[in-house]
């Protein structure tokens, strides 16, 4: 019987433990934002293979045209688009307002 009774791993994990609520880093969020602008710019073009496919059908042919007119637009807005920035709490002081005079005046008849 041996005191202590862990298992010691032989494999050390050197993985980096996230231990704060940081943003990504800007290298990561650029990626991000890479990926979906392709992912929507590689959805034009099925749209677009598409149409060329129902050409026969013309009401098809065009509401596929019509489904890939705005990606491109639509693809840069969302690229640029940065992730809102967390609203934090702060923790102000905040003082009570202090009255210069009080509500009653006593008036004095002569």
């Amino acid at each position: 019987m041996v005191a202590g009774g862990g298992v010691v791993k032989a494999e050390r994990d050197d993985t980096p433990v996230l231990i704060t609520e940081a943003a990504l880093s800007y290298d990561e969020e650029y990626a991000a934002r890479k990926r979906k602008y392709l992912t929507m710019m590689f959805m034009r073009l099925p749209c677009l293979i598409l149409a060329g496919i129902f050409h026969d059908t013309w009401w098809l042919a065009l509401g596929f045209i019509v489904l890939s007119i705005p990606l491109p637009w639509v693809a840069v807005l969302i690229a640029n688009d940065r992730p809102p920035r967390k609203a934090e709490q702060v923790s102000r002081y905040e003082r009570q307002a202090r009255a210069i005079e009080s509500g009653e005046h006593k008036v004095i008849d002569g």
